[in-house]
């Protein structure tokens, strides 16, 4: 699959994605969803992100979550595991769908990508 062909792919599962979680109640905003090489090459420096970021490629995105407390207020969820029902929905769409929050040495629940030339 080319590179301009998983960029479609990913844009409709991440659509299915924003969809899923706004009928569980969430609220969604983007974080990251495209990242020059020159910030991928700053983050990769700090520790915080790699140089070959999938974001570079238009093929992963960052998500900020939100819910409503029992008053009403809005709440950002800030843990993997508060992210743990849209990673599993998120995995499920395609073979190629990767979760941040099982990254091993980083977790980053918040991270929802698709694999190219052996990246997650």
């Amino acid at each position: 699959m080319t590179l301009v062909e998983k960029q479609h792919l990913f844009s409709r599962l991440a659509a299915n994605l924003i969809s899923f979680a706004t009928e569980l109640g969430y609220g969604i905003a983007f974080g990251d969803a495209m990242r020059s090489s020159e910030e991928a090459n700053r983050l990769a420096a700090a520790g915080k992100g790699l140089s070959r970021s999938l974001h570079c490629d238009r093929l992963a995105i960052d998500l900020i979550l939100r819910k409503q407390d029992g008053s009403g207020k809005w709440i950002y969820l800030t843990k993997s595991e508060d992210y743990v029902e849209l990673g599993d929905f998120w995995k499920k769409q395609h073979e190629l769908c990767r979760w941040g929050g099982d990254f091993v040495s980083r977790p980053d629940g918040n991270h929802f990508s698709i694999t190219h030339e052996g990246r997650a």
